[in-house]
């Protein structure tokens, strides 16, 4: 008799308490940083499926930040390090990563979300396009 052979089971889903650190940092912190993802990765890999390498499959990456105050850097800066800490845990290699999201979630910001039809609202009130700014707060005198 085969036995099947079971499909590892993404999204990897795995959080973390901590500030992320950026691409600018010491290379010293960059390293205990990139460790602590990916020790969080593995570990939840090993509690979810048998770990397997995946080759030449096309991912995403989404990451949510939930800072304890307002961010002081760009959020685009701490992607990079979260990806190659990924390296040999998630994938072989982050040139198979072919979409990111990155979002933060600032404290005392009132996120409004998508709606099901595609619009959603600003933090004014206006509804917009999904994906788009609000031309009525960019531009009040229009």
């Amino acid at each position: 008799m085969e036995t099947a052979i079971q499909p590892t089971m993404f999204p990897l889903e795995f959080h973390l308490t901590g500030v992320p650190l950026s691409l600018q940092a010491r290379p010293t912190s960059q390293k205990r940083w990139k460790a602590v993802v990916s020790d969080a990765a593995r570990e939840r890999a090993e509690e979810t499926v048998e770990l397997v390498w995946l080759e030449n499959e096309p991912l995403a990456v989404t990451i949510y930040y939930f800072p304890a105050a307002p961010m002081a850097g760009d959020v685009d800066n701490i992607v990079k390090p979260i990806l190659d800490a990924l390296v040999g845990t998630a994938y072989l290699d982050d040139q198979v990563v072919e979409r990111v999201l990155s979002q933060k979630f600032e404290p005392e910001v009132d996120w409004s979300f998508v709606r099901a039809d595609r619009s959603a609202l600003c933090s004014a009130g206006h509804e917009i396009r999904f994906g788009r700014a609000c031309a009525r707060c960019i531009y009040p005198d229009r």
